[in-house]
C-alpha cells in the first residue's frame, strides 16, 4: 500500500511531522513508530574518533535528509528533495497553498509569487537559490549550491528540485551549517545541561528552575515529581558493578532502576526507595547503547576551591577519556574492567562492541575503544 507524503512547510520551524530543534532520539523514536510510512531510514555519521561531536544525517528514502548538530544532537536542517521523483509522491503545502504535488510543478515564478522577493546576495554570488528567512529553494537535485553556477537565475520557469528548511537568522547574523541549534520551543522540557553536584539538571527554556538530585537523599517520589514517571522500571542490577560500591549489599534485590530514556538518565534506587546510583548516557553513534537513550549533555565539575568559587573547572562529555581521567585523577588511570554489552544480544553485531569501565572516587567512566566516554556512573 503506497501513501502520499503530504507535508506542510513552516519556514524556520519545520516540515511535516519534523520540527527543528527536536532531538535525534525523539525523531528516531517517532520514525520507529511510523515504520509503515517511513520504512527505509539510513543513519550516516563519522565513524572516526570524533563521532561524539560530528553531525549526524538521517536519510529517509527517497525524499528527506535530516541534519542533526554534533554536540546537542538537535535537528538543524531539513532537506526535501526528489519532489517529482520517487515513491511515495510528495505533496508540499505552505499555509493553504499547494506548492508541489504529482500534478503541480513548483517553479521559480510561483515561489516568487508566493514568498515575494528573496533575500539579497552579493553581486559576485552566482548561486541561483531563492532564499528567504528559514527556507530556501534550490534548482539542483544534489549539493548545497556548488553546482548552480551554470544556471541563469533569470529563468522564471526553472523547476525547484529541493527545499531546505533551517532556523531563521537575525538581521546581520550568519550561522554555519555545522553550528548548534538556537534554543526553540521544540526543546522545552528537555535537559540542557547536567552537572555533577549529586547531579544538577538544567532545562530548556533558559531560566527554568534547576532540579537537584542527590545520592542518598533524593527519593523515587522526588524523581516522579521532578521528572515525571520513568519510561521503564527495571529490577535487574548489573552485579559486575558491585565491586565499585562501598557497601556491596546495597545492590541486591529488590533494588531497581528508574529508566528515563528520554533524558539519557538511569537512577538506581535502594530497597528504601532512595537514589544510590546515577547513570548518564552520551549516546555515541556506533556504541552498543546508541539511540536507546537520548544524549545527556553532562559535565563533570571539580570541587570549588572555596565558597566564593562559582566557576569551578568542568569537563564535558565530548572530551577524550585521557583528558577527563587526568581531570579526575592526575595520577595514572586506575585499573579497568572489560564490558561487552552485546553479550545478551545475540542478534547485535558491532565492530566495537566492548567498552572498559574505569573507576574513580565516586565515579565510573564507561569508555569506548576510541577513547570516548559513552556513560558516566555516579555512586
Amino acid at each position: 500500500m503506497t501513501f502520499n507524503f503530504d507535508c506542510d512547510l513552516r519556514p524556520g520551524s519545520g516540515l511535516g511531522i519534523f520540527e527543528l530543534g527536536s532531538s535525534l532520539w525523539n525523531v528516531l523514536d517517532l520514525l520507529r513508530r511510523l515504520q509503515h510510512s517511513f520504512p527505509q531510514v539510513d543513519i550516516k555519521y563519522d565513524d572516526t574518533d570524533a563521532s561524539s561531536t560530528t553531525p549526524i544525517i538521517l536519510h529517509i528514502r527517497p525524499h528527506l535528509n535530516l541534519l542533526f548538530s554534533g554536540k546537542q544532537q538537535r535537528l538543524h536542517t531539513i532537506v526535501l528533495g526528489k519532489l517529482r521523483l520517487g515513491d511515495p509522491p510528495v505533496t508540499l503545502r505552505y499555509k493553504d497553498t499547494v506548492l508541489s504535488s504529482p500534478n503541480d510543478v513548483l517553479k521559480r515564478v510561483f515561489v516568487s509569487r508566493t514568498f515575494g522577493t528573496d533575500l539579497p546576495v552579493p553581486e559576485d554570488d552566482l548561486r541561483a537559490d531563492l532564499r528567504y528567512p528559514g527556507v530556501w529553494f534550490s534548482f539542483e537535485e544534489d549539493g548545497m549550491g556548488d553546482g548552480l553556477k551554470g544556471i541563469q537565475s533569470e529563468d522564471r520557469m526553472h523547476e525547484v528540485k529541493r527545499v531546505i528548511v533551517s532556523q531563521k537568522e537575525l538581521e546581520g547574523e550568519h550561522r554555519d551549517v555545522l553550528s548548534e541549534v538556537v534554543e526553540c520551543p521544540a526543546m522545552d522540557g528537555d535537559i540542557s545541561r547536567c552537572d555533577r553536584q549529586g547531579i544538577t539538571l538544567q532545562f530548556h527554556p533558559a531560566g527554568t528552575k534547576s532540579v537537584h538530585i542527590r545520592l542518598g537523599e533524593t527519593t523515587a517520589q522526588d524523581l516522579t515529581m521532578d521528572l515525571g514517571p520513568p519510561i521503564r522500571v527495571h529490577y535487574k542490577d548489573d552485579e559486575r558493578m558491585t565491586i565499585h560500591s562501598s557497601n556491596p549489599d546495597d545492590n541486591v534485590e529488590p533494588s531497581y532502576f528508574y529508566n528515563y530514556f528520554q533524558h539519557g538518565l538511569d537512577f538506581l534506587l535502594s530497597p528504601t526507595h532512595v537514589v544510590i546510583k546515577i547513570v548518564l548516557h552520551s549516546n555515541i553513534p556506533g556504541s552498543p547503547l546508541f539511540q536507546r537513550y537520548k544524549r545527556c549533555n553532562w559535565e563533570i565539575e571539580a570541587k570549588p576551591e572555596d565558597d566564593e568559587d562559582d566557576t569551578p573547572p568542568r569537563k564535558p562529555f565530548h572530551e577524550r577519556f585521557e583528558t577527563i581521567s587526568h581531570f579526575l585523577s592526575p595520577r595514572e588511570p586506575p585499573p579497568s574492567m572489560l564490558l561487552d554489552r552485546t553479550d545478551d544480544e545475540e542478534a547485535m553485531t558491532l565492530p566495537s562492541a566492548t567498552t572498559r569501565l574505569h573507576g574513580y572516587d565516586g565515579i565510573i567512566l564507561e569508555v569506548s575503544e576510541s577513547s570516548q566516554v559513552v556513560a558516566v556512573m555516579l555512586f
